[in-house]
């Protein structure tokens, strides 16, 4: 525990808008891979982390769903659930959350004021400043403890064995969603090595779980287990059937489980939630059962922001979380599979360290236009850029200057069967679906 300082300047709370902008401030000591400034930091906390439980969550895409499934349930069986999650779509709080419920302004600020004052420590002791990933990852640590929460469903940041959340010792189960081709910089340029460094996730008292993956990942992933004596359970997507989309909502039976019915869609979702189920199934081995009529309920209620989200009906219009290569192509396949012969509207908006070609090659043969909107911040890209890589593979393409101006303008270009489709960095998504959800209160103001 943090010792309390007698000097009451120093014991003084920031605002929330301090806070926020010490956050921002903090975005200069970058992303740092390696386990040093994490285990300093928790150290210094009395290393909350070792009086946790988890289901650590690692890959490329389906993180957030396969957390939002679990956790969703392990609330309803009565369990005080923690859950961390990155990046955010519409507040800073959402990645740190007890029972779905945000961390609180108050208690954000309460806990960042401790968290600054241990970094002014380690700073004075030679030591390193940590990342904001780091910083935000031992706030968790620190909360859910002092919460009491009885698990936590976490999600890596990048992955890996040099992952910050990988001090963490009380693996129950260690997840795997699709592992892709991402973050090469600092992961590798192939999936053999990516997958060598996510599988650092796994430790030798936990269960491993992956949902089925490319020979090569699947290759690298029963390596791992069987170095480490860990059982691997695999939940392959292929045995789901009778899959139904309506409504906003899909059903699957998968094993013995008759219409599963989540309120998730997009094609890649049955992946996500027959691997939330092989989750939950090795959970209920390491004392967190919960009954079939709890799992039931807990799949229906779960949402999920961004992700495939249907935010009109007339016309269709779609968010989506597509950023890189394999959201791309689980994008294309979702769009085959509920809008063929339909006229697609797009509205796109791309990081600049992502692969903006290969997602543009993706998903543009489906599109009748396509709007480009910037993205911010230090790796953002201008609109005008990213419709000279478009103009490259599709000739109908529009620079727009800002979100709300996109979103007006797709509504004026579809009629009641068009369906506008808005992907790319979740950086900007929050306040796409702000706007659109605007825009339908004025619509009902007027009516």
């Amino acid at each position: 525990m943090i010792e309390e300082k007698e000097d009451k300047k120093e014991n003084k709370v920031m605002s929330y808008q301090e806070t926020m902008e010490y956050v921002d401030s903090l975005q200069v000591y970058g992303s740092v891979p390696g386990l040093t400034n994490i285990r300093n930091l928790c150290e210094k906390l009395g290393n909350p982390q070792k009086d946790l439980k988890f289901v650590h969550i690692a890959g490329t895409n389906g993180k957030g769903s396969v957390l939002c499934l679990v956790s969703e349930v392990l609330k309803e069986a009565g369990y005080v659930t923690g859950r961390y999650v990155s990046p955010t779509i519409f507040d800073y709080r959402e990645r740190i959350q007890i029972n779905g419920r945000m961390i609180t302004k108050k208690d954000l600020c309460i806990y960042m004021t401790r968290l600054k004052e241990v970094c002014l420590q380690l700073t004075e002791e030679g030591k390193a400043h940590p990342t904001p990933f780091e910083i935000e990852t031992a706030l968790a640590f620190l909360y859910f403890k002092e919460k009491n929460c009885d698990i936590v469903v976490l999600e890596t940041g990048m992955g890996g064995e040099l992952d910050a959340t990988n001090i963490i010792e009380n693996t129950l189960v260690s997840v795997f969603v699709s592992i892709s081709l991402d973050h090469m910089k600092f992961l590798g340029n192939t999936l053999k090595e990516i997958a060598a460094v996510k599988s650092g996730s796994i430790m030798k008292v936990c269960i491993a779980v992956t949902v089925r993956q490319v020979p090569e990942v699947m290759e690298v992933l029963e390596d791992k287990c069987r170095k480490m004596g860990v059982q691997l359970t695999v939940a392959d997507p292929e045995k789901a059937t009778g899959i139904v989309s309506r409504a906003g909502k899909q059903k699957f039976t998968y094993g013995s489980r008759k219409e599963v019915t989540i309120s998730l869609m997009g094609k890649y979702q049955i992946d996500n939630a027959v691997t939330a189920l092989e989750t939950l199934d090795a959970l209920s081995g390491k004392g967190f059962a919960v009954s079939e009529k709890v799992l039931y309920r807990g799949f229906l209620k779960a949402v999920w922001p961004g992700r495939f989200e249907l935010l009109s009906k007339k016309p269709v219009f779609i968010a989506d979380g597509a950023h890189n290569r394999d959201g791309a192509k689980r994008l294309a396949d979702s769009v085959r599979f509920y809008f063929t012969n339909k006229r697609i509207i797009y509205i796109m908006g791309i990081l600049r360290d992502k692969e903006q070609e290969e997602i543009i090659r993706q998903t543009c043969p489906f599109a009748e236009q396509i709007l480009t909107v910037p993205t911010s911040g230090s790796r953002g890209l201008s609109s005008y850029e990213l419709a000279c890589e478009v103009k490259k593979f599709h000739s109908s393409v529009t620079a727009l200057d800002s979100v709300e101006e996109a979103v007006e303008l797709s509504f004026l270009m579809a009629d009641k069967d068009t369906v506008i489709i808005a992907f790319g960095s979740l950086s900007y998504l929050g306040k796409l679906i702000t706007a659109v959800r605007n825009r339908d209160k004025k619509k009902e103001v007027k009516i």
